[in-house]
């Protein structure tokens, strides 16, 4: 009996101690980095932008196939009656080989070129979507850590504003105050549960978002940790716009764009030149198909080589080609120039806007700063008994109204300055 009761005893240590293990393992630990790594790794989006590069690649050598030798043989039999010939045209044969390339054609010379130049495009996509999934992962972890720190201090707040409440019924109940005093301190404790309420409902929202992000299951907790991003903040803005232009995707993007269409306006100019191709032929032909009754002297082995030109004299099509690829060239010309003001227009409204919240935070960093020496001010005068319970209290929701208004300021700017840092190109280089 005792022997029974040792083991059920050790059995519920044991179980008491696997406890906390696997509680352990529904929190998964990430710094901003981690998440950053693991959502590019899981995104749809960057898989996505991936065989779009792929399919972008293989047009290439497609394009490029009409250029490299091409090899065919081949079998067959047919009954003739009168002159032999096949559906193509040519003579029937037992074995047949064909070999085909080509050597100049303006057309497929441009059509190679503008694929390749928007392969090139394609992967400039690619980055542009990585650096789509690095800002709103950092932006969900940040804001994350700013919402899980200002619930910490409502749930404070909740706590100073019942010991308010509570001062506030007692010296009614004593005559020393009046009915509407309690209103309003019950209206302020109701404030703070809706601020509770609203940031627990953010907090789930960002949970569920970077977790679908980095691939982490939704039942598992993400603890992230309070970071401050090594930006440069001693920056010019005629050097953040230089650097935006000369680093651009949009730009990029565009100017290839451009390439490619004056790729095509060349080729349609071009194409009054005669095109050129390499060809071979083998054929074994057969006695059966009564070869020697049209021609004076049957061969069984027949080779051909030579180059074939095609020369164009008049082409009606070609003068509208070239008047369209014009137009497309001229339409690629402006959408590159007006995405170039664009882009210096977006710089100078991001860089305004961050020296605005710059200057709003440093204002809420002082006013913070002033709320906690006036904590301290009260506290001091209530420990000598020149103020009361409610005045601490009051000087405490202060202060967590003030680092409440810090930590969104800060959130704020940095999420400004990874704006900018995604025009500019820069973006990718903090994480690295």
């Amino acid at each position: 009996m005792n022997k029974n009761r040792e083991i059920c005893c050790a059995l519920v240590c044991a179980a008491l101690l696997a406890v906390p293990e696997l509680r352990a393992q529904d929190v998964v630990s990430l710094n901003l980095k981690q998440a950053v790594d693991m959502a590019l790794r899981n995104s749809r989006d960057v898989a996505l932008a991936q065989a779009r590069y792929n399919v972008a690649q293989n047009t290439v050598e497609v394009n490029r196939s009409a250029f490299r030798p091409n090899l065919f043989t081949g079998s067959g039999a047919a009954y003739t009656y009168g002159f032999p010939q096949t559906p193509g045209g040519a003579a029937p044969s037992i074995i047949n080989a064909s070999y085909v390339q080509t050597v100049f054609n303006p057309l497929l010379t441009a059509e190679t070129r503008a694929s390749s130049e928007r392969k090139e495009s394609q992967r400039l996509e690619l980055e542009k979507t990585r650096n789509m999934v690095m800002l709103q992962t950092s932006s969900a972890y940040l804001e994350l850590t700013k919402v899980r720190h200002s619930l910490d201090l409502m749930r404070t707040q909740r706590q100073s504003n019942a010991r308010i409440l509570d001062f506030t019924r007692q010296r009614l109940n004593e005559g020393l105050e009046l009915p509407i005093e309690v209103t309003r301190a019950e209206l302020n404790e109701a404030r703070s549960e809706q601020r509770i309420v609203q940031l627990e409902s953010r907090q789930r929202v960002l949970e569920r978002q970077l977790a679908a992000l980095t691939g982490v299951p939704p039942d598992q907790r993400i603890e992230v940790e309070s970071e401050v991003l090594p930006l440069d903040e001693q920056q010019r803005e005629q050097d953040l716009i230089d650097r935006a232009l000369n680093s651009s995707l949009d730009l990029q993007q565009a100017e290839l764009e451009r390439k490619a269409r004056e790729h095509r306006l060349k080729a349609e100019i071009g194409s009054r030149w005669p095109t050129v191709d390499l060809f071979a032929e083998y054929g074994l032909f057969a006695r059966f198909n009564n070869f020697q009754d049209f021609f004076q002297r049957f061969q069984r082995n027949n080779f051909n080589i030579g180059l074939q030109v095609r020369i164009p004299i008049v082409s009606a099509q070609r003068a509208a080609n070239v008047s369209l690829a014009k137009s497309e060239l001229t339409t690629a010309e402006m959408e590159l120039k007006s995405k170039r003001q664009n882009v210096e227009l977006d710089v100078e409204r991001q860089y305004q806007h961050l020296r605005e919240l710059n200057a709003a935070r440093e204002v809420s960093r002082l006013e913070l700063k002033l709320a906690q020496e006036n904590l301290q001010i009260v506290q001091a005068s209530f420990e000598e008994g020149r103020s009361n319970l409610r005045d601490v209290e009051k000087a405490r929701l202060e202060e967590n109204d003030k680092w409440l208004a810090f930590l969104d300021g800060d959130y704020e700017y940095q999420r400004a300055h990874l704006d900018l840092l995604n025009t500019t190109g820069d973006l990718g280089r903090l994480f690295r």
